[in-house]
């Protein structure tokens, strides 16, 4: 099964992933989501696989942190897909999505195992 890595070409976790999945000989493109900006309706999907906005953003990152006040609570859809469009590395990375549609977000040895039935 083929699969494609969203996520940032110098981010540790994506370079982890990205080892990964050659060694274990999984098909798979990567797209950096800074140079190759995602759709709304993509983002739209990644929130709905993520379980929603807060579990696709990642909270914890300098980037999150230094937003002013005021931006860290979008009220809507539109508002998010606003400031994902400003700021893609807001997204919780890698974003994996397979062949078949299948959405899955971050990277762990067992978690890929798993998705990847190896």
């Amino acid at each position: 099964m083929a699969a494609t890595l969203y996520g940032l070409k110098n981010c540790d976790t994506c370079r982890k992933a990205l080892n990964w999945l050659k060694r274990f000989g999984v098909e798979h493109a990567f797209v950096d989501y800074r140079d190759e900006r995602q759709s709304p309706e993509t983002l739209l999907g990644w929130k709905d696989a993520a379980g929603g906005w807060d579990a696709l953003i990642n909270k914890s990152s300098t980037t999150w942190r230094q937003l002013p006040p005021n931006r860290k609570a979008p009220g809507s859809d539109a508002e998010w897909k606003l400031l994902l469009k400003e700021y893609p590395q807001l997204i919780r990375r890698p974003v994996v999505v397979l062949d078949d549609g299948t959405v899955s977000q971050g990277f762990s040895d067992n978690g890929f195992k798993k998705l990847f039935g190896v």
